[in-house]
């Protein structure tokens, strides 16, 4: 033990200090060592009690925030389902159309390795894709002739819309890589920028294959579903053009199968797939 003792003058100042350095007995020694023990001891006994105690209070907050998070989820996924069906009924029967491309998205989306972030935010985007046909006359988008020039360039716009609608939302607007660019074309022919290549979002090429592949190979009101070989040939004629060839070339190879399990499926077949997805991924 050191010690250190100030030694003043007659006028109080610090002249010099007084040191002493003593060893301390062993009897001392054990007593100090045993009191600290012991204080370290206690400290952890109450740090465990207090642990304890506070424990059913820490976990039921934690259960409660993640019960919140849970239900938040679960509404964003019940309105992204809910908007894409409402704006599906507008322009045809059935809303299976946005069903088949999220889940052929999915599978192909897969298959090229992509991470799990991008894959959520193609899952939100092709069933968003067309939200912003809600922006669109009637008279447009139910005519069931051909559209007009003028009346094209009305329909283009769709997707500035759908951008606009989705932009707002912390959590739609993840779906702006699709809802925006899925009419691009891999040339610079489509719309609405003309921008091509790789400057297009890869969800946005990847999105615009099977979009296509499942309007060609559904019946609508005007025309019949095309055979997979036809379908498979104008997707490869437009590989390079319409299409980014890499995308094309990868969706051939799994097209058949991809098909055979959903492209001929109902509604309820097809929902309950997609539940498996969104809980893979959300």
């Amino acid at each position: 033990m050191q010690v250190l003792i100030p030694l003043l003058d007659s006028m109080r100042v610090k002249e010099v200090y007084f040191e002493g350095v003593y060893r301390l007995d062993v009897g001392t020694q054990y007593a100090r060592k045993h009191q600290a023990r012991n204080a370290t001891l206690t400290s952890f006994v109450a740090v465990i009690l207090i642990l304890i105690l506070l424990y059913p209070v820490l976990l039921g907050l934690t259960r409660r925030s993640e019960s919140l998070s849970q239900s938040l989820l679960d509404s964003n996924l019940e309105l992204l389902q809910s908007l894409g069906s409402a704006i599906a009924k507008r322009d045809a029967d059935t809303d299976t159309h946005n069903y088949r491309v999220t889940l052929y998205s999915v599978r192909l989306a897969e298959t090229m390795n992509l991470n799990r972030d991008s894959i959520e935010s193609l899952i939100v985007g092709a069933f968003l894709h067309d939200v912003g046909k809600i922006g669109v006359p009637d008279q447009i988008l139910l005519k069931p002739g051909r559209l007009t020039a003028d009346e094209f360039e009305i329909m283009k716009r769709h997707v500035i819309f759908g951008g606009e609608i989705i932009q707002d939302s912390t959590w739609l607007k993840r779906a702006r890589d699709v809802v925006l660019f899925h009419h691009e074309k891999f040339d610079g022919s489509g719309y609405p920028h003309g921008i091509h290549g790789k400057e297009i979002p890869l969800a946005a090429r990847l999105f615009a294959v099977v979009d296509v592949f499942d309007a060609l190979m559904s019946k609508r009101p005007y025309k019949a579903p095309l055979l997979i070989d036809d379908t498979l040939k104008i997707l490869q004629d437009g590989a390079g053009g319409h299409f980014d060839p890499e995308v094309v070339s990868i969706f051939i190879t799994v097209a058949a199968t991809l098909y055979g399990e959903i492209g001929q499926s109902d509604r309820g077949y097809l929902q309950k797939t997609l539940k498996v997805i969104i809980k893979k991924y959300f």
